[in-house]
Parts: structure tokens; C-alpha cells; sequence
């Protein structure tokens, strides 16, 4: 087509940099190179067996049809178990949405709720998809950084000083992507101070990493915190981190029942149901046997407090330790203004990316795709062996650099 144009809205907007930098790594890899790839999202460890043999029995049972649009009963009620045993929240099975990947709740919300100019608060740095969801929704996304000084955490003060009287949303993401960061009962506390003298913003609580907490860390998510903010909350999380389902593809979400039939009408004309089978596997893994949780969370501790170290010991890197998730945001800054021993200046993060990748075969994602420059996100999300060897390759990296 030697004429297409694309939609003003996609114009708007950037393709996902992370899937970006995952592909240009599969593409070096089936080219021949050595490449680590430390750039995806996604846990190493196989979804567990009790989970594939629900999907495998559903399969035999036939249930294979279409289901209701925003999911089977039967996974709505095992979220609504879910929120109450994990975070004590009360939702009926019409406060439920399900829906493929937690991705598409947060983008069904935004185009339920959104107006041409309304606002959506962003704390960066952000899980890339953010910004750009809020412009396809026809809203201005408004970035407040925080970065290393403050933990990488929004504060009340930061927060108050950007909402306006087209505020629609706050988005809330603990534990982060990138940074690993999570907040306090207290810190949650502090920002619902705030949102509870605007009774016009609401929260979208992006909590898909709850499961993957440190060194005796007590999550808490927003509307469990402070219970007058329920009715504007959009509690959202998934099976993709914890239970190692990323391509099953199941986002889930607890609100109030007129956004929840809202996000169920756009899944009507959009996506329709989530896959059936994906759905049962789902059922299985939330009101199955959850230890396993622990052990993995032990490993990731381990991966966390490797990659932490070996980075820290790089020349012009600085590496904070993370509360959560499976990723680390170092610094980047004591490199910037060097140069390669090809003659590549450093100037910006995006440099240091690419020439690392070019250089010596890792992949990472570089910070400003995140709204934070000059930093990084590693996801060790990977064997041990291959952190350790992509850590030495970023050391060697690092000290090649005048």
C-alpha cells in the first residue's frame, strides 16, 4: 500500500521498546551472535505443573468456546478469593474483569474512562506501555519523576503539586517495573492522603509483581490501605509474574461495578473473551497450593543480591537494591562522556545500550525509555550462570571505557 497513512492516535504513540529490544536480541541470536538477553519481562521458571494439567483437563472437557466476555464465573471467583485472601478486599463477581494480560485491563480502563484532554499521572520512571496507552485513550499522560534520592518513589508532595481539575487517573505500580521499588503501607498511606481531597482522580493500581517481595517486605495495595478510596479504585494484577504464565496471557481486575461494565463493553467490540483454556489454567493457579512462591522468590533474592553486587563493582555504574519485581535500574551517569574502544562516545543511556549489546553481546533496555535518563533495566529474570556472565561482560564493558 504506497498510500497508507496511519491514524492520528498511532502516531501518537511508540512501539514498546522492551519488546523492541527483546526481538533485536532473538534476531543477533538466530544470526549466530553470543547474546544474554536481560531485556524481557518475563520469569525463567516453567508455570507449574498443577497449572498445565488444568489447561491440559479443560482442553479434554471440551471447554474450548467462547465464554462470557470479561471471563467464566468460575475465574471470577477465584479473583474475588484472591483479593480477600491476599489483600482483603470484598468484590462481588460483577466488580471482576478478566481479560488477556494485564496489559489489556489497564488500556480497557483508560478507553472506558477517557476523554480528549483528560490527564493520567504517571511516576517515572514507568513501565514503558504507560504513556503511550493513555495517548491512545485520547489523554495527556503527566510524568512526575522520582529517581534514586527518593527511592524511586512518588511523593505526596510531588503528587499534590500536579493534579489538576483534569486529573483522571493516577497510575500506581508497587513493585515497579523498572526499578523494583515498593512502597510502604505508610508511603501508600501518605499518597491517599492526598487523592482523598480530590474526589475526582482515580487510582489504577498496577500491583502484577505482589508476589515478588524481599527481605520480609509486607506489600499493601491502595484501596486496601485506605478504604475510602475502594469506590474509585481500580485494583489490577495477573497470573504472568508470579505463576510464570506470561504467554497464557490473563490480566485480572477488581472496581467499582460501572467501570467494570465499561472495560466489559470495550471487550466486546475489541478482543472479546480471554482464551477459555488460559482461563481454567487460571482457575488452578489461584485456588491451588501456593508454597511454591517461596522458593522461587528465594531464587530471584539470590539473582537480585548477585546482579546488585557485580554491577555496583563496575566502573561508572551505581546500583540501588530493590525491594521487589525482578529487575535493578543502575546508573548509568559515571560513563556518560566516554567512549569505546571503537570510538563510540557514551553520551546517553541509549549509547551505552546499544554499544553493550554491539560490544559484547548483552541486552538491556535503556533508561529513557522509562521517562529517567541516565540509567538502565536489567531483568534477572534469567539462570544464575547467565547473570553472572552477563555481569562480568558489563564490568569488562565498563572498563574498556576512556
Amino acid at each position: 500500500m504506497t498510500n497508507f497513512q496511519q491514524s492520528e492516535a498511532l502516531s501518537r504513540v511508540q512501539p514498546s521498546t522492551t519488546l523492541a529490544v527483546t526481538q533485536k536480541a532473538r534476531e543477533l541470536k538466530a544470526a549466530g551472535r553470543d547474546i544474554i538477553s536481560l531485556g524481557a519481562g518475563e520469569p525463567d521458571f516453567d508455570t507449574p505443573d498443577f497449572i498445565k494439567d488444568a489447561a491440559i483437563q479443560a482442553i479434554r472437557d471440551g471447554k474450548t468456546k467462547y465464554t462470557a466476555v470479561d471471563g467464566i464465573p468460575e475465574l471470577k471467583q477465584a479473583v474475588a478469593t484472591k483479593f480477600k485472601r491476599d489483600n482483603n478486599l470484598d468484590y462481588d463477581l460483577d466488580q471482576i474483569s478478566i481479560a488477556p494480560g494485564g496489559k489489556a485491563i489497564l488500556y480497557n480502563a483508560l478507553v472506558a474512562t477517557m476523554n480528549p484532554g483528560d490527564e493520567v499521572i504517571i511516576p517515572a520512571p514507568y513501565w514503558v506501555s504507560y504513556p503511550d496507552m493513555a495517548l491512545l485513550a485520547g489523554g495527556k499522560p503527566v510524568i512526575v519523576k522520582a529517581d534514586a534520592s527518593n527511592g524511586f518513589k512518588l511523593s505526596p508532595e510531588a503528587l499534590e503539586a500536579v493534579i489538576t481539575p483534569k486529573t483522571k487517573w493516577l497510575i500506581f505500580n508497587s513493585p515497579s517495573n523498572p526499578t523494583g521499588a515498593a512502597y510502604t503501607h505508610n508511603e501508600i498511606k501518605a499518597l491517599t492522603d492526598v487523592l482523598l481531597r480530590y474526589p475526582h482522580v482515580m487510582v489504577m493500581s498496577d500491583d502484577m509483581y505482589e508476589h515478588i517481595v524481599y527481605d520480609g517486605f509486607e506489600f499493601a495495595t491502595p484501596a486496601e490501605v485506605e478504604p475510602a478510596l475502594y469506590d474509585r479504585t481500580l485494583t489490577v494484577n495477573g497470573a504472568s509474574k508470579a505463576f510464570a504464565m506470561t504467554g497464557w496471557r490473563i490480566g485480572f481486575a477488581g472496581g467499582p461495578k460501572p467501570m467494570i461494565k465499561a472495560m466489559a463493553k470495550v471487550m466486546s467490540q475489541s478482543t472479546s473473551n480471554p482464551s477459555s483454556i488460559s482461563q481454567w489454567a487460571s482457575v488452578a493457579a489461584l485456588n491451588g497450593d501456593q508454597s511454591f512462591l517461596k522458593e522461587r522468590n528465594d531464587a530471584f533474592k539470590e539473582r537480585r543480591d548477585l546482579v546488585v553486587s557485580m554491577l555496583n563493582q563496575a566502573n561508572g555504574l551505581t546500583c540501588a537494591t530493590p525491594e521487589g519485581a525482578f529487575y535493578v535500574y543502575p546508573s548509568c551517569e559515571g560513563v556518560i562522556g566516554k567512549a569505546t574502544p571503537n570510538g563510540v562516545k557514551i553520551s546517553s543511556d541509549e549509547d551505552f545500550a546499544a554499544a553493550l549489546l554491539e560490544d559484547e553481546g548483552v541486552a538491556i533496555v535503556f533508561g529513557a525509555a522509562f521517562g529517567l535518563s541516565p540509567y538502565f533495566r536489567v531483568s534477572y529474570a534469567a539462570a544464575i550462570e547467565q547473570l553472572e556472565d552477563a555481569c562480568q561482560r558489563i564490568q569488562r564493558f565498563c572498563a574498556s571505557l576512556t
